[in-house]
């Protein structure tokens, strides 16, 4: 294990936990680990660590337009294949797709889950095809060959999300600069690029980020207690001790030595 952080898990807040657990489990391929009365946690396959925590609150209130929390969660594949397979599992169950781009450094898919969560799954190009511009990572958004994609060979797997994890945590914000202070100080990351209008790309290890920050949305805002959506996010590192603390915008956070 590297000894900078490595997001683990994930923690959501839901108002149908029976309905989301459907649409992870059936329809993007999560396996259940776990199940209690309010609580579930899903992996990408059996035996393997729990990247997902669902917690059901029929009295959360959904996020007021203008207030912080989740742009997205990034689920990184293995590879093309296994994303391609990932794609025609997702697309057989009937998900809707939210969108394609091609970044440069990854292919990328994303969705919404029932109660507007977005996610994205994606995988990485080797580091020595990653797009640079005056020595600094250059990051696009183009549009996806999704074609080629699906068309990409991959092995049959009963499992579609087997080998994921999480590649990185996308954050709406009230402050970028506050924020990106922040994610630097607490967790040791580098800006890797910054010249992406309203957003910041924070990563460690020469990754391209491992934490995204953007002001797309006009976020006014923090995160409210008790809201359905983010609750929460566990890093790993090697080392280091356990801590809980919150980002600059009340997002739960958690250090696991």
């Amino acid at each position: 294990m590297p000894p900078y952080p490595r997001l683990e898990l994930i923690r959501l807040r839901v108002r149908d936990l029976d309905r989301a657990v459907d649409f992870y489990g059936r329809g993007l391929g999560f396996h259940v680990a776990s199940r209690q009365a309010s609580r579930v946690l899903l992996a990408g396959g059996p035996g393997s660590k729990p990247l997902l925590e669902l917690a059901g609150d029929t009295a959360a209130e959904p996020p007021a337009p203008g207030r912080a929390g989740l742009f997205h969660a990034a689920v990184l594949l293995p590879g093309r294949g296994e994303l391609a397979a990932w794609v025609r599992h997702a697309a057989g169950t009937e998900t809707r797709f939210d969108g394609f781009a091609d970044h440069g450094v990854s292919e990328a898919v994303y969705v919404s889950d029932p109660e507007g969560n977005g996610l994205e799954f994606y995988r990485d190009r080797p580091r020595a095809q990653w797009p640079f511009r005056a020595g600094r990572l250059a990051m696009t958004t183009l549009p996806l060959d999704v074609r080629g994609l699906v068309a990409e060979p991959s092995a049959t797997a009963a499992e579609p999300l087997a080998g994921a994890c999480w590649g990185h945590l996308h954050l709406s914000v009230t402050d970028l600069a506050r924020s990106q202070e922040f994610y630097q100080r607490e967790l040791g990351l580098d800006c890797m690029q910054d010249d992406y209008p309203g957003a910041r790309f924070l990563a460690a290890g020469g990754y391209h980020h491992q934490v995204a920050l953007n002001t797309w949305r006009g976020a006014r805002m923090s995160r409210r207690e008790g809201d359905a959506g983010l609750a929460g996010a566990v890093f790993t590192r090697a080392g280091g001790a356990n801590r809980e603390w919150q980002d600059p915008d009340g997002i739960p956070l958690e250090i696991r030595g």
